[in-house]
């Protein structure tokens, strides 16, 4: 069993106050690291840590920062591999999706590393020629960053770096699940150089990051996760009236026209669904296709979802690992026992592929005969569920994608761009993909509206995230004014 009892906190490793916790390995299901408990005690040490090292941090040249980014988004890239590792024991994704992340967060920290200096504020037209105004965009504070367990590397990565090329500091803690590929970000992080307590990591359960996010020093909070983890966090921040960036769930809606390029569109569907057990925010979890071929579509995607290659994570034929633990494999289990009580049709999978019974494996299932209110159209499974759903025009093909709480992403499927662009304007989503799913670019802003949450990541658009305008204004006049008089002067 690995050793992971340490926490990075003032530039210090060492172990935390509140005992121990195993991580299990999905594939295996035998217990492969342990970690340390960060205390109440020890997060206000990190916190303290963090915002000690703040006004050195705040006023470190932006191109300064940024050479420290290209460092760590360097180290990254170098150790991609033995972080994929980690991330694959600690959650049972395939190792080459993990390594593909890993990539992706090397190239999202390069992308930070390179905006970090062009942050720019403006000068505002004043109604006196003898006034001057400018804004600049200023670091925060102290940033508390919870990470979730389904992209580990990749989340932790996407809110330490733009987070600390704003000028801030950060406390992270990772989810309980996976905290090992955190600590080694840590590691690396110190060995890119940042000043002691610029980056801290902590790592625990819930009571740890529930001290984390609810500390009076704290300053922002970025947090990607569940909506009733959330609300309990928003409600914190709303008493001490500090912002955050909530990344949260989806029930994103695959919406599939008749004149659809179905070489392209059935393996994207199927991949937008199932690839990493659907355990992911933006899965395509809803299939909605016009009545006209409805038939065919399912038999297609159905026949080629049958194909998956379930495995050894570290196989590279695997295509489809395990679901992260036995807490979670219950519920995605318990939700389509309910999706089947409530009247819709099982149409394929719904259980241990043939071979791995008794694994935490769920072979992709889907459902036809589904009304759009019946839970399994609405509520997110995080899982590899498909509800299908026929629609007749596009209008109710817009209606039944925006009827749901969530609104993450969403994926048209058609040649007729005319029609992509007119239903994307009126999709309540964060990202629409159009002939495409599951794609992420570090250029281009990622976050939801309604129950998805709320702020961006990534993008030049993430800098608004982390910093705040400050006006500030000069008077250049030679002759007095009014003291008791608002206004220009003169």
């Amino acid at each position: 069993m690995q050793d992971f009892r340490q926490q990075f906190i003032g530039g210090h490793w060492r172990h935390g106050g509140g005992g121990e916790f195993e991580s299990v390995d999905p594939y295996t299901r035998e217990p492969w690291a342990v970690f340390s408990i960060a205390t109440a005690e020890d997060v206000d040490e990190a916190v303290a840590a963090a915002r000690a090292a703040f006004p050195a941090w705040r006023r470190t040249p932006a191109y300064q920062r940024a050479q420290l980014l290209f460092r760590l988004a360097d180290l990254i890239e170098q150790n991609a591999d033995a972080l994929a590792e980690l991330d694959v024991h600690d959650n049972g994704k395939i190792f080459r999706e993990h390594r593909n992340q890993n990539i992706f967060a090397a190239r999202n920290t390069r992308f930070i590393a390179g905006a970090a200096d062009k942050v720019l504020g403006e000068t505002k037209p004043m109604d006196s020629w003898d006034v001057i105004d400018f804004t600049v965009r200023e670091p925060l504070g102290v940033v508390a960053g919870i990470s979730t367990w389904n992209s580990p590397l990749q989340n932790a990565a996407n809110k330490i770096a733009p987070a600390i090329a704003s000028g801030n500091t950060i406390v992270l803690k990772p989810s309980d699940r996976t905290s090992s590929s955190a600590l080694r970000l840590a590691r690396l992080c110190e060995e890119a150089g940042f000043p002691t307590g610029v980056v801290n990591v902590i790592t625990g359960p819930g009571d740890s990051g529930r001290h984390l996010t609810r500390h009076p020093d704290i300053n922002k909070i970025a947090f990607t996760g569940g909506p009733p983890a959330a609300r309990g966090i928003m409600s914190h921040a709303t008493e001490r009236m500090i912002s955050g960036i909530y990344e949260l769930g989806g029930k994103s809606a695959s919406i599939l026209f008749p004149d659809a390029d179905l070489d392209r569109a059935i393996p994207g569907i199927v991949a937008g669904v199932f690839a990493a057990a659907g355990q992911t925010c933006v899965a395509g979890s809803r299939l909605l296709v016009h009545e006209s071929i409805h038939d065919d579509i399912v038999a297609r995607v159905a026949e080629l979802a049958a194909k998956t290659v379930f495995g050894n994570p570290f196989d590279e034929a695997t295509q489809v690992g395990p679901l992260v633990d036995e807490k979670h494999y219950t519920n995605v289990i318990a939700a389509i026992e309910a999706a089947k009580a409530e009247g819709a049709v099982l149409y394929a999978g719904g259980g241990n592929p043939e071979g791995f019974e008794g694994t935490l494996f769920v072979e992709p299932t889907i459902f036809t005969g589904v009304r759009p209110d019946m839970t399994i159209a609405q509520e997110e499974v995080f899982g590899p569920v498909l509800a299908v759903i026929p629609f007749s025009t596009e209008d109710e093909a817009i209606e039944i994608a925006n009827g749901t709480d969530f609104g993450l992403a969403a994926s048209i499927w058609t040649t007729d761009f005319a029609r992509a662009h007119r239903v994307g304007r009126e999709l309540i989503a964060g990202t629409v993909w159009i002939n495409t799913s599951r794609t992420i670019s570090a250029t281009a802003p990622f976050g939801g509206f309604k129950l998805s949450g709320h702020g961006r990541e990534r993008g030049t658009e993430v800098f608004l995230e982390y910093t705040a305008t400050k006006n500030m204004m000069l008077d250049i006049s030679t002759g007095g004014r009014d003291p008791f008089l608002m206004g220009a002067g003169k």
